[in-house]
């Protein structure tokens, strides 16, 4: 497998530190709100790279943080706490914030068929393995404490920038227009690793340290977290564009200075979903969940089968009507798979073996799920029976997640069902809920009309109505249903 490496700028042959296994970090939510369709996109492009690594061989232990406490408004240290802010808004606590939205975070991972991590860890439940780690970045003087928090001291590293090759000025932290900058800090791209003072006095959660009663910085959990669940060697690191800097940055800084050995060797950086206004977020009025997308008729895998067909290294724009052309398209997908005959033939092993084979090739370069959407159509276009072309989807969703085989058959006994629940006499099809009693009825309306007995057909049609019973006209007969 090849995957470009945002750490050293290129595409790479995948490898890992005990062959056959990785071990997989991904940066979870910040739960104060509702993840939006953005957010979602890196989960969702994170579980296409976990469900391709199971696919082609690999035993993956892949472990997620729940950021419950210590992310600031601002990623450069300043501002509100994130979770209070959302605590303040819904006049809850913080545990019950971090609580509701962490259940809605998987529920809309369900929807969009993104599998639970195999450890997801809130923040506020390792505070002894972020003491531990300041602690030993205290001692071998990576640290230090000024104005009662704890921050790590970059000036003592040979490389800080690990994700770009910008000028250091252009990516100053805590002197930009509109943040404070932070005059405890020795250098301006120092962070905090531990607070026992902060710009406000009625954060939340607080506990007991060697330097007083305060609460982590928020790049601390992650390489706590990690640290505790992946051991000290980390496979694949991912999370969103925007992770990169600050976050995944410190994260390396303070994890390889703790452990005295490289930490990390893939980092995988999914780029943002855009609209026609630039990035998405929750701050700009913007704010497209999964079930605003359901509540406007979408299937939430309509937006999967969206994010699928671009790349995960370009950005990606948002408007409703990619989004309709995107829904049309997986419709009518799901209606090839629906055409299809489970009884026709037994699967062709030697067919099955080479589809997986070109789908294994094509996706595991830098993970071309577009590629990977394509292997759908290529498959159904094979010249082999049915059978045989369910088994290669079936196959290939293993990693694509498209529930096509399981929708298939459901519109295939909708289908089904539709023929069943058909009367026809003289000419005049009548379609409906498979009541034999209201077929009759809509028969006789049917005849009236031809008739001309129209006195009767308005009977007929009144007393359906008063059953509760729509009836709509169409060429050759009618279609009701109950309303």
């Amino acid at each position: 497998m090849l995957l470009y490496n945002s750490a050293t700028h290129k595409k790479e042959e995948f490898r890992t530190h005990t062959p056959g296994h990785v071990e997989m970090y991904t940066c979870g939510p910040t739960v104060y709100h509702f993840a939006h369709i953005g957010n979602l996109r890196s989960y969702i492009m994170e579980d296409v790279l976990e469900k391709f690594l199971r696919y082609t061989g690999y035993d993956v232990n892949r472990v997620m943080n729940i950021t419950d406490v210590g992310h600031l408004a601002s990623d450069a240290d300043t501002g509100e706490d994130k979770m209070l802010k959302g605590a303040k808004r819904e006049h809850k606590t913080v545990m019950e914030i971090a609580q509701f939205y962490t259940d809605a975070f998987f529920e809309d991972c369900r929807k969009l068929n993104i599998r639970r991590p195999d450890t997801v860890q809130p923040a506020t439940g390792c505070i002894d393995e972020y003491i531990k780690i300041v602690t030993g970045l205290l001692d071998k003087g990576y640290a230090y404490v000024a104005g009662g928090n704890v921050y790590f001291d970059s000036s003592k590293l040979e490389r800080y920038y690990i994700f770009n090759d910008h000028d250091e000025e252009d990516l100053a932290v805590g002197v930009r227009e509109g943040v404070e900058e932070d005059t405890n800090k020795r250098n301006k791209n120092d962070f905090v690793l531990w607070f026992t003072k902060s710009k406000f006095e009625d954060q939340a959660l607080k506990w007991d340290s060697p330097w007083g009663v305060g609460y982590p910085g928020w790049h601390i959990e992650c390489s706590g977290i990690s640290l505790k669940y992946n051991g000290e060697y980390l496979d694949l690191h991912c999370g969103g564009i925007d992770n990169a800097f600050p976050h995944h940055t410190n994260e390396i800084a303070q994890s390889e200075s703790y452990l005295g050995h490289p930490w990390c060797s893939q980092w995988f950086h999914v780029h943002h979903l855009n609209t026609s206004s630039g990035k998405m977020s929750k701050s700009k009025g913007e704010f497209l969940t999964v079930s605003l997308l359901e509540e406007k008729g979408y299937d939430p895998l309509a937006y999967r089968f969206f994010c699928l067909q671009s790349h995960y290294r370009k950005g990606l724009v948002f408007t409703w009507e990619n989004l309709d052309n995107a829904a049309q398209a997986y419709g009518k997908l799901i209606a090839r798979v629906a055409a299809l005959n489970p009884q026709d033939g037994a699967v062709d092993e030697a067919v099955l073996a080479e589809y997986r084979e070109k789908f294994d090739r094509q996706v595991g370069n830098d993970l071309n799920t577009s590629m990977g959407i394509t292997a759908l159509y290529d498959a159904l276009k094979a010249k082999t029976n049915d059978a045989t072309k369910l088994a290669i989807l079936d196959n290939f969703d293993q990693v694509l997640s498209l529930s096509l085989l399981e929708k298939g058959a459901a519109k295939r006994k909708e289908q089904e069902n539709a023929k069943q629940n058909t009367a026809s006499q003289g000419g005049y099809t009548v379609t409906g809920e498979g009541d034999p009693a209201i077929d009759a009825l809509v028969l006789e309306r049917g005849q009236a009309k031809n008739a001309k007995n129209f006195a009767r057909a308005d009977a007929i049609r009144e007393e359906l109505k008063g059953k509760g019973i729509e009836v709509t006209d169409v060429p050759g007969g009618a279609i009701w249903k109950r309303v």
